[in-house]
């Protein structure tokens, strides 16, 4: 996935501020993918420059000027062709590049109390996620009066399930590895 369509993908629901477009993406997307705010703006830009969204100003009197985005059809085009092509993106769901990982398959030159340290802030990182997708739950539900229909909200649900396995298989990993360490204290 890009940055851009994910854009692109909450644009579909209908015109936003930057500032809303950060906030949905942050409440519903982040548990997947990551965007910097300065990050989505820069991507906004870069839209409105292929012809993919159009935004107008707005100027306002008792607050800061604000810019609401619209998808144009070329826009929606660019979702609809991009959708259907998997385009290595499986690949990428299957696959683990972890620094973290790497230091666990080195673990044996560490102190067991090192060892004991990484996989308990592990731990507490895979809690913190887990409970994180509850704001994403909220943002669905916030979101989910402007899907046009029952079934787009059925595809939000496939990928919150898909965060909490992720996280659940995460902590569950974490627990096992834990208890496995402190069985070798003396």
């Amino acid at each position: 996935m890009s940055l851009k369509h994910g854009l692109l993908g909450l644009l579909q629901y209908g015109s936003m501020t930057g500032y809303e477009l950060d906030k949905a993406f942050k409440s519903s997307l982040s548990f997947f993918w990551q965007a910097k705010t300065s990050q989505i703006y820069r991507e906004l830009d870069a839209m409105e420059g292929k012809g993919w969204l159009i935004s107008q100003r707005i100027f306002q009197q008792e607050k800061p000027n604000k810019r609401v985005y619209t998808i144009t059809d070329v826009g929606k085009r660019e979702l609809r062709n991009w959708l259907p092509s998997p385009e290595g993106d499986i690949a990428d769901a299957m696959g683990v590049r972890s620094g973290f990982l790497m230091r666990v398959f080195f673990g044996g030159e560490m102190s067991n109390q090192e060892a004991l340290a990484l996989l308990r802030a592990y731990r507490k990182k895979c809690l913190e996620s887990r409970d994180a997708l509850l704001a994403a739950h909220d943002a669905m539900a916030e979101y989910g009066p402007m899907v046009k229909d029952d079934r787009t909200a059925k595809f939000w649900n496939m990928t919150l399930a898909y965060g909490e396995a992720f996280h659940r298989a995460g902590l569950e990993w974490a627990e096992q590895s834990i208890a496995f360490l402190e069985e070798e204290q003396p």
